[in-house]
């Protein structure tokens, strides 16, 4: 990682002056912290209200408010549904920055109501507005990571972030464990209060940090963008690849203006011309309600409640083993961090979605016989069903967690990106609060029938990934603009380019003849051009050597 590497010539340096490594961590500490307070948010309130003295303060006790408990815990992601929708439109007016810092000020709000609640109808404003604070930031930080990270880095770091989301979640899970040993409403407005260590942490990293250099590029700041592509690159603003890639965004979002199309013509079924905005849109919003409709919330929200109604097991034990579950999702969704790029975001959706389908079935099967009248085992085939539980977390934390969020980044056009984002957060919380809101009564009234319905999700989502869903992974994201250029078929299946974990080799190509191009024509850094030639040139060899592997395994 390299530091303090003069960018902007003549001028004080910025970002206390890191570059190259060093600053995309510091913008990657941000989009994670971001990221581990949506996880805390998620999970804290499964431990909440399974405590006494918050069902008794709000008066949510007994079977005949399991409805309206429900409701109060799925208004958070009514919140977070319009917080994502107004990002459509406030996330491209103020940039991800400032998106972010609106966010967090709303959340601030939203969690104050909630911790100095004494009814109903506070805990449900106090939700609600919580939910517009992490709606905006949810579809705001993955853009601003990605748009501000090197295509061998972004799938990483997104990950990364998903899994400091996981550990949010488990922090919460063990919070609320511990403090169920405490009598009070301390057990309960403690839990809620924590988030403001997360939210102190965003306010003093998010002001300091580099815009998106694509986001200041669309909206005509070009010299800004270039020294900050410098900055992030560790370079000087006339280094080649740097004149290369401004080039590029720039011709994207030429393109994007004259090609392009609008919400209102979006809606009266107009798509533009070679951009397959629609197509685009839907994949990205497609990814973020299968990661909602694999039943995620149905354990993440009501683990304790789903191991204490449909499991019977006690309070303590059912939160003990949601908390010992949340470390379990920890550890095991870090194996995603180094097969994102190496599997691609293709293979590690259709995995993880047969062994989620599996869990669930057994689960199902299990809980059938717990339920059985007159069975003898039941005991035994009900604590056999906590074991899937855990195997359910371990297959979605490993691939279904954290590439439904990077999708939309990716596969969006840059005109498109932030709406696209948005509408893929949008998507994934309005299936959030169906499945919130209706997990309660369905375990009440459906009993071991409720989780067929997550087990025939999950199975479905195998065909369409592997028919519908080209590859992102290796790619520039302007090499995802080419890919939706040339292939206008919604069935990629059958195309290598688009299906390939390994950046195609006509993509690689093209770099290299545009850097050259460039590096005869500016005044550029040698050695920068030297290191991104021999990073092409072995991308190249890979491309090839896979290639030949394949030649081989067929003959």
């Amino acid at each position: 990682m390299a530091i303090f590497t003069k960018g902007r010539t003549g001028a004080k340096a910025p970002y206390f002056g890191l570059t190259g490594g060093w600053l995309t961590f510091w913008v990657s500490v941000a989009c994670a912290t971001d990221m581990t307070l949506f996880g805390y948010d998620q999970g804290v309130f499964g431990g909440v209200i399974v405590t006494p003295d918050f069902l008794d303060t709000l008066n949510l006790s007994g079977p005949e408010h399991t409805s309206l408990l429900g409701t109060v815990t799925a208004l958070y992601d009514v919140g977070c549904f319009f917080g994502a929708v107004a990002a459509f439109s406030l996330g491209e007016r103020l940039g991800r920055k400032k998106s972010v810092l609106l966010g967090t000020t709303v959340m601030s709000i939203g969690a104050i109501l909630q911790i100095s609640s004494f009814s109903v109808a506070q805990m449900i404003v106090g939700r609600i507005v919580a939910g517009l604070g992490n709606g905006l930031n949810t579809a705001t930080a993955p853009v601003w990571q990605a748009e501000t990270s090197k295509a061998a880095w972004r799938g990483k770091l997104v990950v990364i972030e998903l899994i400091l989301n996981i550990a949010g979640f488990s922090l919460s899970n063990w919070i609320t464990y511990g403090f169920s040993y405490v009598n009070g409403p301390v057990a309960w407005r403690f839990p809620l209060a924590f988030q403001f260590i997360f939210i102190f942490i965003l306010y003093g990293t998010v002001p300091w940090l580099p815009e998106s250099p694509r986001w200041l590029i669309a909206h005509g700041q070009v010299e800004e963008a270039e020294h900050i592509i410098a900055d992030l690159e560790a370079t000087t603003v006339d280094d080649a690849y740097v004149v290369t890639e401004s080039k590029e965004i720039q011709w994207a979002v030429q393109y994007e203006r004259e090609n392009g199309v609008s919400w209102w013509d979006l809606l009266r079924g107009k798509s533009g011309n070679g951009t397959s905005t629609v197509r685009r849109l839907l994949l990205g919003a497609g990814a973020q309600a299968m990661q909602q409709l694999a039943g995620i919330n149905v354990t993440s929200y009501y683990l304790p409640t789903v191991l204490i109604q449909s499991v019977g097991l006690s309070e303590k034990l059912a939160r003990l083993l949601a908390a010992c579950n949340s470390v379990s999702y920890l550890a095991f969704s870090m194996i995603g961090i180094p097969n994102v790029e190496r599997w691609g975001r293709r293979k590690m959706m259709i995995y993880a979605s047969i062994g989620q389908a599996l869990s669930y079935m057994l689960i199902t099967i299990l809980l059938r016989y717990n339920e059985l009248p007159g069975y003898s085992g039941s005991k035994q085939v009900a604590s056999a069903s906590v074991a899937f539980f855990f195997t359910y977390y371990i297959c979605f934390g490993i691939g279904f967690q954290g590439v439904p969020w990077l999708y939309p980044t990716e596969i969006n056009s840059l005109s498109m990106r932030t709406k696209g984002a948005a509408l893929g957060t949008a998507s994934n919380w309005a299936f959030n609060f169906m499945v919130v809101e209706i997990t309660p009564i369905g375990i009440q009234s459906l009993h071991w029938k409720f989780y067929i319905i997550w087990t025939v999700f999950n199975a479905s989502f195998v065909p369409i990934v592997y028919l519908f869903y080209p590859e992102t992974a290796d790619r520039t994201l302007e090499d995802v603009d080419r890919l939706f250029r040339e292939n206008q078929n919604i069935f990629v299946f059958r195309d290598p380019d688009a299906i390939s974990a390994k950046r195609p080799l006509a993509y690689i190509e093209h770099e290299q003849a545009e850097v050259r191009r460039n590096s005869s024509v500016v005044s550029a850094n040698p050695e920068a051009i030297r290191r991104r030639m021999e990073a092409l040139d072995r991308a190249n060899k890979e491309v090839d050597e896979e290639k030949g592997a394949k030649v081989l395994e067929q003959e």
